[in-house]
């Protein structure tokens, strides 16, 4: 199924003019649960890796919090908690039964960090044919991004591994790549499987990226609409009209621009050519929550049934810090530069 964002409620660009010459096209990847195989794009899902090709793995320091668990524990806790919330009971009942519990608690045990490196876990795979604009070096149509599921010490989140390849030059696929031997305590770095449903949307900056004094007369005019549209909620100043309804896109998307929140932009320049980076790749924490709700794809708003653990708004149940987003950045002078990651 094809996923729609609503129009924008303004045409912010005509409103002000100076907005025109910086909008973005971003290809919002809507991943939503399913079964995605090697030759399709996806979050989660298996990757077109060629047999012979070694498997990455993460050498670098942990920040272990808690103790880590094992990949197969997050699945069945969250199979578990899943069907608990599903199955039918009383207001009196509890959620788990003692087994259930039991069951529980030895996931969540943990174990002791293992020695050596980390095999990588697979988080996207993105095929140019399905995603317009996606820069890949010349002679490959897909990129492929995997990461090490444990916070790092640096950001506090993993760290990502980027492989571009061409699809055609893979004849033999590896079966059963090698899984991490340690994730995050809480799973929040295991992406689950899900197809992908881009979409191509126009973004223009946050404000924090925009001139001090554009930035104030956009939020002085956010400030005014709603309050002019929205008479009875007497108080909200509306000043973040403009971010949340017309500059970035919430959820997992590529190209645009970054999704800043909590933190202000600082100059990020390539350490080998010294050129400004730009987004590859937001991984994002949920598609939108009480203030992006205008940005809710048409076939998502008359959600009906049960809900578990799996939220509409976050099919891959990925969590980054607190409820951010990850962002990927790239050199846009050479595919071999280091790519760079921060917490938004």
């Amino acid at each position: 199924m094809a996923r729609t964002t609503p129009p924008r409620p303004i045409d912010v660009a005509a409103v002000f003019p100076e907005l025109g010459p910086l909008a973005r096209q971003a290809v919002r990847l809507h991943p939503r649960p399913g079964r995605p195989t090697v030759h399709e794009s996806s979050v989660g899902g298996p990757l077109l890796w060629p047999v012979g090709e070694d498997w990455p793995a993460c050498g670098d320091d942990h920040d272990h919090g808690d103790l880590p668990v094992s990949l197969d524990d997050v699945r069945r806790h969250r199979d578990l908690l899943e069907a608990a919330w599903l199955r039918p009971r009383s207001s009196r009942e509890d959620l788990l039964t003692a087994e259930q519990r039991e069951r529980l608690d030895r996931f969540e045990e943990g174990h002791p960090p293992h020695d050596g490196p980390n095999p990588l876990l697979p988080v996207a795979q993105l095929y140019l044919r399905d995603v317009p604009g996606l820069p890949c070096p010349e002679g490959t149509d897909v990129l492929q991004v995997l990461w090490c599921p444990l916070d790092h010490e640096e950001e506090a989140m993993p760290t990502a591994h980027l492989v571009w390849r061409n699809s055609s030059d893979v004849h033999e696929v590896l079966g059963e790549p090698p899984a991490p031997l340690d994730v995050d305590h809480y799973g929040d770095y295991v992406p689950e499987p899900c197809v992908l449903h881009p979409e191509v949307v126009t973004e223009y900056p946050a404000p924090h990226e925009l001139p001090g004094e554009l930035a104030s007369r956009l939020h002085d005019w956010g400030r005014d609409l709603w309050a002019e549209l929205h008479p009875e909620d007497e108080g909200h100043p509306g000043g973040a009209y403009y971010q949340y309804e017309h500059s970035v896109a919430p959820g997992w998307k590529a190209g645009g621009w970054g999704p800043w929140s909590f933190r202000d932009p600082w100059p990020m320049n390539c350490e080998t050519c010294g050129a400004e980076y730009r987004p590859l790749l937001t991984v994002s924490s949920g598609e939108w929550d009480g203030g992006s709700g205008s940005w809710i794809p048409l076939e998502d708003r008359d959600h009906t049934g049960p809900v578990g653990i799996r939220r509409p708004p976050d099919p891959p149940m990925v969590q980054i810090g607190r409820g951010y987003n990850m962002q990927i950045y790239r050199c846009p002078t050479s595919f071999d530069h280091p790519h760079l990651e921060n917490m938004q």
